[in-house]
């Protein structure tokens, strides 16, 4: 029962919003098979390499634990792509899990390049445990940027991730102009903290990221779905009316 109520609730989600991005010239796809998703990702031109932590050949996600998000203009050429993970973390913490490697390889001993590191001095990252909702690899085509996009994928996989798991964190690493973009206010509710460095090789190159971690907690997004009605802010839309032809 609970699988056909969660169900219907991604469902009922993906229609309304439909109907939003319609407007945009977009239809929206949700789908679970991370293999199809490297292979989308590897297509797309302009598309940066996939994470780490949602390639299945370094990080493989059980079937109910992960989910991607595609958009897709008028002449099936993808225009959005952002893929979501859940961590069992009752045994351990963000942070944790972060400078473990574990958080993007299955088997960092096999699977990590020898320059790989990863330092989380976030101080909340120790706190955030439990059912953990990663949200990552997020792209959208230049053409569609500055358009709200942001906002209504966020509403989107956030209703999703609600439905589907009743996380008790949702987070996502950003970069700074990510933050003064606004992000943190369509996300995280205001929760941010800076000092997540992430080291890695390249295609031969060494390249340290420097990230914010944003989050929200699982009672925020029960009380933003409204604790006796799990769809209601899920089927609203998250732009106010338009005249007709605005953008």
């Amino acid at each position: 029962m609970k699988c056909f109520e969660n169900s219907f609730h991604v469902s009922r989600a993906l229609l309304i919003h439909d109907e939003v991005l319609a407007e945009k010239g977009l239809k929206l796809r949700i789908g679970f098979d991370f293999d199809e998703y490297a292979w989308i990702t590897r297509t797309t031109p302009t598309k940066e390499p996939i994470e780490p932590s949602f390639r299945p050949d370094l990080s493989p996600i059980n079937p109910g634990e992960g989910y991607w998000i595609m958009g897709v203009d008028k002449e099936n050429a993808v225009a959005i792509l952002a893929a979501q993970r859940l961590y069992d973390l009752s045994g351990s913490n963000l942070a944790e899990h972060f400078q473990s490697l574990k958080a993007f390889y299955a088997d960092p001993a096999v699977h990590a390049n020898r320059y790989d590191r990863c330092t989380c001095r976030a101080p909340s990252a120790k706190t955030i445990t439990g059912k953990v909702a990663y949200h990552g690899d997020y792209w959208i085509r230049e053409d569609f940027r500055g358009q709200g996009m942001s906002a209504i994928i966020a509403r989107v996989t956030h209703g999703l991730s609600f439905a589907m798991w009743a996380p008790d964190f949702l987070c996502a690493l950003v970069e700074r102009w990510a933050l003064d973009k606004g992000l943190v206010a369509q996300y995280a509710c205001g929760h941010h903290e800076a000092d997540v460095s992430i080291l890695v090789e390249v295609e031969g190159e060494i390249v340290d990221y420097e990230y914010w971690l944003i989050w929200r907690t699982g009672e925020e997004l029960w009380n933003e779905f409204d604790r006796h009605n799990r769809n209601a802010l899920i089927l609203s839309s998250p732009f106010p009316p338009t005249r007709s032809g605005a953008t």
